[in-house]
């Protein structure tokens, strides 16, 4: 190389591009920059740090295959340039679909998206087990996957309440550091079973040597270790060959974007990019809602728990002033027994 590029003009030169308006995906260098830390593009010239920008709210993200979930969750505050932000529970770097990201104050209320089912589009390779429980994994063994006359009586083994062992190459952390970490320098530890719930476990497609499954689970399902637990009732092995969450809480698939747009709206400016974002009550918008007067609010903001008019008999709720808006939305609380609501989370006035 005779010269040196820029992140831009390396992309290109790649063949990194958005197929739809041929601008560079700049995002796949910088993920893997940030890897392999090899320093910083176009370290020949000194980095201008902008300042960051306090923003509020939910970005529903289609995440792609090949970035690890903390390496898209840098790209968008990179691109928002946002003080802060976090992900809502991890997905494979060979997993694609919804990963919700919780901006500035929104980030109080990410524990709830944590909680919350997931719904799963999953590919089982049968006849094939790998050390890590997916496609990127080393193959491990092989075997003829059986003709299967009753597919139902297996995954009927899976439904409802059942136990798990978390794999070693889960973001699972033990003494503070992931499994997948003590995996990869060769340490395994032992790992306690866990109680997971599958509500949902249908068969989508059924081929040979595959099953697509659509699976809705609770919080913690390990769906590589479900996939391996099926072929071993099989009795041929298996893992995951491509993974799609389709659902995660109240958010589906259909609301996501993906980076590549991020990066054209950038273009546009940060007011195009803020249209992407979902008001911060969304992340429990199932929940029912109350108002408060605005002298009551003020009670409810201090901490107080407040009496309200016509509000449930109990759990928690979404807590507005005067209409049922966004920009009105002032927290949750839980209602007492005394039927008062209690404040749980509080978001600072805008």
């Amino acid at each position: 190389m005779e010269k040196l590029l820029n992140i831009s003009q390396l992309s290109k030169l790649l063949n990194l591009v958005n197929s739809k308006n041929n601008k560079p995906s700049n995002y796949i260098l910088r993920y893997w920059e940030r890897e392999f830390k090899v320093g910083t593009m176009g370290q020949h010239k000194r980095k201008t740090r902008y300042p960051k920008r306090k923003v509020n709210g939910v970005l529903l993200l289609d995440k792609p295959a090949g970035l690890t979930s903390n390496g898209v969750l840098q790209e968008a505050k990179r691109l928002f340039s946002a003080a802060k932000a976090g992900h809502t529970g991890s997905l494979d770097p060979l997993a694609t679909g919804v990963l919700p990201l919780c901006f500035g104050e929104a980030t109080k209320f990410s524990q709830f998206l944590l909680e919350a089912n997931k719904r799963y589009t999953a590919t089982i390779t049968l006849g094939v087990a790998t050390k890590t429980g997916d496609a990127d994994g080393e193959v491990i063994a092989k075997a003829d996957a059986p003709q299967i006359q009753d597919i139902e009586s297996v995954l009927a083994q899976f439904r409802g309440t059942i136990s798990q062992i978390p794999s070693m190459y889960s973001a699972l952390k033990v003494d503070g550091k992931p499994l997948y970490k003590l995996a990869r320098a060769g340490i395994e530890v032992e790992r306690k079973e866990r109680g997971v719930t599958i509500y949902e476990l249908e068969l989508l497609q059924q081929t040979n040597t595959e099953l697509v499954l659509d699976i809705l689970c609770s919080k913690g399902t390990y769906i590589r270790t479900l996939a391996e637990d099926i072929g071993e009732v099989i009795g041929c092995g298996a893992h995951v060959s491509s993974l799609r969450r389709t659902r995660s809480g109240p958010y589906s698939i259909e609301e996501t974007i993906t980076l590549d747009k991020l990066e054209c709206l950038r273009d546009d400016g940060y007011d195009a990019l803020h249209e992407t974002l979902l008001p911060i009550s969304s992340a429990v918008k199932q929940w029912p809602s109350v108002e408060l007067t605005e002298i009551t609010a003020s009670y409810f903001r201090q901490g107080q728990p407040v009496q309200v008019a016509s509000s449930p008999t109990n759990g928690w709720v979404r807590v507005f002033t005067e209409a049922a808006e966004d920009k009105n939305f002032i927290g949750v609380g839980e209602i007492l027994d005394d039927g008062k609501v209690a404040p749980r989370r509080l978001v600072v006035a805008r």
